[in-house]
């Protein structure tokens, strides 16, 4: 059986792409969202754990969210964790919901946001090119126990990459799109 898996691979590339696109989703440029808070995770009962997973996230006014914890004791964790996910909020603990005002864009917050916004695609970058490391040492596999030749290595090595660089450019543009919204160019 060929370790090779073409459309095994269009298919983890394609997974990156769309968690970097869900990722900046949760970049927010101007009104609260509850998708802002997706990428914060909770270190509760021993594990980490997605916020929504702990408590419901809404948003009562255009800037602001609630974050109502379903227990009482996870009310401090996911403080912490909203504070510390590198977004630049801080809630209000009242009993066990947290208010949490969202702060006017200044150039210093876009600048933050901008930053965030291309580690978010660096970590995608980073993952295609393991999907592409991954392509090819099943190719040299496959060569080896002698499923493919050499030039069918060689040609499938050259789509692999070509699959890489079309992944990678469909990140440079969302990426480069997400800057240019939040930054207001």
């Amino acid at each position: 059986m060929a370790a090779y898996d073409k459309a095994d691979l269009e298919r983890r590339m394609n997974g990156a792409v769309e968690s970097l696109k869900h990722d900046l989703q949760g970049l927010r440029t101007g009104r609260a969202s509850t998708s802002l808070l997706d990428p914060v995770t909770v270190e509760v009962y021993g594990s980490h754990m997605p916020l929504n997973q702990v408590g419901t996230v809404t948003t009562p006014e255009p800037r602001m969210l609630a974050v109502q914890v379903w227990d009482k004791s996870n009310v401090g964790p996911v403080d912490k964790a909203i504070r510390s996910a590198g977004l630049g909020l801080n809630p209000i603990v009242d009993g066990q919901n947290l208010r949490i005002p969202i702060p006017d864009l200044t150039e210093e917050r876009r600048k933050e946001l901008a930053k965030l916004a291309s580690q978010y695609a660096e970590k995608a970058r980073i993952a295609v090119r393991n999907v592409r490391r991954d392509g090819m040492d099943a190719l040299k596999t496959d060569e080896k126990k002698g499923e493919i030749s050499e030039d069918e290595r060689k040609r499938a090595e050259g789509d692999v990459q070509k699959l890489t660089d079309a992944t990678v450019a469909e990140i440079d543009a969302a990426a480069s799109a997400k800057e240019k919204e939040i930054l207001g160019k």
